[in-house]
């Protein structure tokens, strides 16, 4: 259990860990395959993969002869999917090089399917990252992406949460979208794309686009003894002992100031923001907090014009 890799330079470090691997159920990724017929896919690209969560679950669903790339900017993590690839005996279907998506070093039409997962949150100019993947993308192929809206997380109540006032909530989620909008104004991306992702696609030429929501929650309950529930209080009590909320309280101020926050008020919200969080490890303690993790993460889809 836990994320080894917590605390690194590369970007995203602090969201590599074993919560990643609850986020999707195999058995909607099957039907995915089916309906994208990702049976006669041979050659797939993995754009910002990370150390490979994806790209290992995409493969799980795909023949054994279709072929992955994954490209990342961070070397780090690259070198890092090459570890897990070789650990999972996956060594012959994988291959891994460092490139930006923005400007991928591929030629054009060089793969049946180009997909990625919570990338173009992070990109200054998400767009143009998208006519990347089609250009690369083979006439008839797939581009398909996983991008959530993290806002609407702020409104899930849990057991905890659902005992705050009124004013308090509504204070979480205007600290919250403030310092989203504030990522977004810096030029380091936009935390909840997710839903405006088909426009874009739209925008780039790709056609038949379509969206599906993730269908994956994971209910947590005491005694937390399921993976997925172990995952999430470890990644709790890690944030915590670390003092992470969303994002640190460094980036926050960064954020908040940048979305139009004020100086004078950022310590406030970031305390309130953060005591949200020590009550949820108060509740994990004494065995009162229960919830629903989830979110809406949608995937969209959109074919290269065959013409």
């Amino acid at each position: 259990m836990g994320n080894e890799l917590q605390g690194q330079a590369g970007h995203s470090a602090e969201h590599f860990g074993d919560t990643r691997d609850h986020w999707w159920n195999l058995d909607f990724l099957q039907l995915m395959a089916k309906r994208w017929k990702l049976d006669a896919v041979r050659s797939v690209l993995d754009v910002g993969c990370g150390v490979g969560h994806w790209g290992t679950l995409l493969a799980a669903v795909m023949a054994d002869s279709a072929h992955v790339t994954g490209i990342d900017r961070e070397a780090i993590w690259v070198e890092r999917a090459r570890e897990r690839a070789l650990a999972r005996g996956l060594e012959e279907r994988f291959s891994f090089r460092q490139g930006e998506a923005e400007r991928l070093p591929f030629p054009d039409d060089s793969f049946d399917f180009t997909t990625c997962q919570t990338l173009l949150i992070h990109l200054a100019d998400p767009a143009a990252a998208i006519a990347e993947m089609r250009r690369v993308t083979k006439p008839g192929g797939l581009v398909a992406v996983a991008e959530p809206n993290n806002l609407t997380e702020s409104l899930l109540l849990d057991s905890i949460s659902n005992q705050a006032g009124v004013d308090e909530i509504v204070e979480l989620v205007r600290f919250q979208l403030t310092c989203e909008r504030g990522k977004v104004a810096l030029g380091e991306g936009d935390n909840s794309l997710g839903d405006r992702v088909p426009g874009l696609f739209v925008a780039q030429g790709l056609v038949d686009v379509e969206v599906y929501v993730n269908d994956r929650a994971t209910a947590v309950f005491p005694p937390y003894t399921a993976a997925a529930q172990r995952a999430f209080v470890e990644d709790a009590r890690d944030r915590h002992i670390r003092g992470l909320w969303n994002y640190s309280e460094a980036d926050a101020r960064r954020f908040y100031l940048a979305g139009g926050g004020a100086e004078n008020s950022f310590a406030v919200h970031f305390a309130l923001a953060f005591a949200s969080r020590e009550k949820v490890i108060g509740g994990i303690d004494d065995r009162s907090y229960h919830g629903s993790v989830g979110g809406a993460f949608f995937l969209v889809a959109g074919r290269k014009n065959a013409a």
